[in-house]
């Protein structure tokens, strides 16, 4: 027999977190990302470079670029101060420099992976040669960018004193692995390119979200038991923020991801080719640090490790992060562990 008094009261209760709810968020005028203190000090087209800054001298005269997916914003990196992988580099002593690849417009519809990885990249690398009068200098890159890192080191190894990668996708043979490498498989990536020229933010987001969607329902129920709680709510809002804020994609550089990477896995067949050359991993001789999420449900862990067996370089190490996709870069963990870790590692390559 249903118990239409406890239903009742459980209907009342959820109503009363329902209002609370909106009532505190109602107070919360907006939430800031990104705040550590930056300067810009290179850009080229819409790609800017800038630079954290320091209160006291870096542990190392060699500098730290890093870049993040070009289909994200960095600031996820910088989400909040006790939240912030950025910060917390700098309070290990690295002298750090992030890549902010801007938001594509039509007009950038042509750009390729080369502009991306010969142009852009390579450019900044030599400005930071230049700047700090260096023949090598450390890089780091996130998810989409540490493909582009990884290939970035198999054609410029000599300008790199060492690598490290986070939440990769390198190798992707294993197309059934997940609902995401499913989609690359099958998609008209031409006609989409061909009627779009650039492709949507919030396409990708929508086919993001369907990778786990119960997670969304869950995420917003959860919403309600911060109720009363602003920090937990900001801290709820200001990844909501990131998550909203994507830039498009130049089609032809979406188009050559998708059907030479995710679709015919050409770099680690030693097929891909970059302006007209084949990209050969054994040329990738630079200290190598690789870290993966062992709960990632964006990128297999399969595609992450792979690529060791293919790489050049002699010093190169596996880091299995305990935790998810987003969690490498914001969890609690990631800053008391991660964080130290990664720097210590670079720091002993300086």
């Amino acid at each position: 027999m249903v118990n239409t008094t406890s239903i009742f009261s459980e209907i009342v209760t959820l109503s009363e977190k329902f209002q609370q709810t909106y009532k505190s968020l109602k107070e919360i005028d907006d939430v800031e990302v990104a705040t550590t203190p930056k300067d810009l000090v290179w850009e080229c087209d819409k790609v800017k470079l800038f630079h954290y800054r320091r209160n006291t001298p870096a542990k190392s005269e060699i500098p730290v670029l890093v870049s993040f997916a070009v289909m994200n914003r960095h600031d996820v990196l910088d989400l909040q101060p006790d939240r912030s992988l950025m910060k917390k580099f700098l309070d290990e002593g690295l002298d750090v420099y992030i890549m902010d690849w801007g938001y594509p417009t039509r007009a950038d519809q042509y750009l390729t992976m080369e502009d991306y990885i010969l142009g852009y990249m390579n450019d900044a690398v030599d400005f930071l040669r230049k700047r700090h009068n260096t023949d090598k200098i450390h890089k780091m890159g996130i998810c989409q960018s540490g493909l582009f890192s990884i290939i970035y080191a198999s054609i410029y190894p000599e300008k790199l004193k060492s690598l490290v990668t986070y939440v990769a996708p390198f190798d992707f043979k294993n197309a059934n692995c997940n609902m995401l490498f499913k989609w690359t498989k099958y998609v008209d990536v031409d006609t989409m390119v061909e009627t779009q020229r650039v492709i949507s933010a919030d396409m990708l987001n929508n086919a993001f979200s369907m990778l786990k969607p119960s997670m969304d329902l869950a995420k917003y129920f959860g919403v309600m038991d911060m109720a009363g709680d602003k920090d937990k709510l900001s801290n709820f809002l200001r990844m909501e923020k990131w998550k909203a804020d994507c830039p498009d994609l130049s089609g032809a550089m979406y188009k050559k991801y998708i059907k030479d990477l995710f679709r015919d896995n050409k770099l680690i067949k030693g097929e891909f080719e970059m302006d007209g050359k084949i990209v050969n991993l054994k040329n990738m001789t630079v200290p190598f640090l690789n870290v993966f999420a062992t709960e990632d449900n964006i990128i297999p862990n399969e595609s992450t490790t792979a690529i060791m067996d293919h790489l050049g370089s002699k010093d190169k190490k596996l880091y299995a992060f305990p935790g998810g996709h987003i969690g490498v870069f914001v969890g609690a963990k990631s800053q008391k562990e991660l964080a130290p870790s990664v720097a210590k590692w670079v720091l002993e390559r300086s």
